[in-house]
């Protein structure tokens, strides 16, 4: 997701401080990875100088001024189209994990121990998530649905690669 793109949308319920920005996207998106203060406020700045947002008031405190920002109507426009724009579909030809497999091959260590302690972390996530899910609310639930199925489809691929590994010994072996 962009950045940019979620402070717009966020912007577009209202006026906000970079610090409400902050709260907002950390509250709805960064459950597992919050935000840091200079990415709001870098990308606060980006957008305001590419007339997406604009200053809408500034409040005198005891620190620096705190500043309001406000979506504009560009703005408006970029995340209308950006809704609008589907996702690329990831095809994940460049997967770390099945490098990691063909050098395991390669230099003759044991490529099913890979897999396996692969399985057991994948499994350990898959009960956190399990968990955190059934003790959340709609939107934890999706979020946790949609990793829940990503992991499943890994977990068919490392099974479907351990059956192969034989054979794949053969077609990369030197």
């Amino acid at each position: 997701m962009g950045l940019g793109h979620a402070l717009l949308g966020l912007l577009e319920v209202g006026p906000k401080h970079g610090y409400d920005l902050k709260r907002a996207y950390d509250d709805r998106f960064g459950q597992d990875r919050p935000l840091h203060y200079g990415q709001v406020y870098s990308t606060l700045s980006r957008l305001l100088r590419d007339g997406l947002v604009e200053v809408d008031g500034v409040e005198a405190g005891d620190g620096p001024e705190r500043k309001r920002y406000a979506v504009t109507a560009e703005g408006i426009t970029d995340v209308e189209q950006w809704l609008r724009t589907p996702e690329k579909p990831e095809p994940y030809l460049q997967n770390t994990l099945y490098t990691k497999v063909v050098l395991a091959l390669l230099s003759g260590r044991d490529a099913e121990e890979l897999l396996d302690t692969q399985r057991s972390a994948h499994l350990v996530l898959m009960r956190e998530l399990t968990k955190r899910k059934s003790g959340g609310d709609l939107t934890d639930q999706l979020i946790c649905d949609h990793a829940l199925f990503h992991l499943e489809a890994d977990l068919r691929w490392l099974e479907l690669t351990a059956a192969r590994l034989t054979a794949l010994a053969t077609v990369v072996s030197p």
